[in-house]
């Protein structure tokens, strides 16, 4: 199987970040492989050793994304793609047209990123690329068979609580949920070569498309951390009295009630 992974470098959420001036600062701070991508990475791995193939993971950033690229050829993706981001900057749906204009350019089976990112979660950068390529995908997959003899693939994904079961014909375009799979370390081999390797830098220039095209569509207006949360409150008395406290508190205090 021809497998491309949609990945993206994030903060990691386990580490103090700073908001500044609307902005997160990223002096400093550790950057990781957004989690549900790695589920994707790890899924693709594991479809390639089934089936032979290839692996490509491919990202949109800066030089700093090379850190997350290296990653996921220690753990065993096959090649990987910096293509680099506009330098009037973009957002989730130029993001998609970088991704879909390299996936066109070359032929796949299937494409797997994360169900959403874990620094700004919107969602849609995997789902956009599914359209723009004209191929159906399945979202918040917890299991995928695939079959690319028969050019089929059989996809459980996590509906709201609920599992549900789907047939897809192949090329798809599959995001991963928790509970796909266990990500694997990288070896202390594979951390070796991967530092070796090289990949391709690719720019929008050479996929053919302009800054006009990849301009933003959306900016943010406003970024600022959530409020510290206040500190509890013990109520006193025996349990009796704790339940009137209570209802009084939240009626009165929280207007909860």
């Amino acid at each position: 199987m021809e497998l491309i992974v949609l990945m993206k470098q994030t903060f990691d959420t386990e580490e103090k970040i700073v908001v500044r001036d609307g902005a997160v600062q990223d002096d400093g701070a550790k950057l990781i492989i957004n989690p549900y991508d790695e589920y994707a990475v790890e899924e693709a791995i594991r479809l390639r050793d089934l089936h032979g193939g290839q692996v490509t993971v491919v990202t949109v950033g800066t030089d700093r994304s090379a850190e997350a690229l290296r990653t996921a050829l220690a753990m065993g993706a096959d090649e990987a793609v910096l293509i680099e981001e506009p330098a009037g900057g973009t957002d989730e749906a130029g993001v998609a047209k970088l991704l879909a204009a390299y996936a066109r350019s070359r032929p796949f089976d299937a494409v797997l990123g994360g169900h959403f990112s874990v620094d700004r979660g919107s969602g849609q950068v995997a789902l956009r690329v599914a359209q723009l390529l004209g191929i159906p995908h399945a979202g918040a997959v917890t299991k995928l068979d695939a079959d690319p003899a028969a050019g089929r693939a059989v996809a459980t994904r996590d509906a709201e609580g609920d599992d549900e079961t789907v047939e897809l014909p192949l090329p798809a375009l599959f995001t991963a949920q928790q509970g796909l799979n266990e990500p694997r370390y990288p070896t202390l081999p594979g951390i070796m070569k991967a530092k070796k390797k090289p990949f391709a830098r690719l720019t929008a220039d050479d996929l053919g498309l302009s800054g006009e095209e990849t301009a933003p569509l959306t900016s943010a207006v406003e970024l600022f951390p959530p409020p510290a949360r206040q500190a509890g409150v013990r109520l006193a008395g025996d349990a009796a009295d704790q339940a009137r406290e209570l209802v009084r508190t939240l009626r009165e205090d929280a207007k909860a009630l």
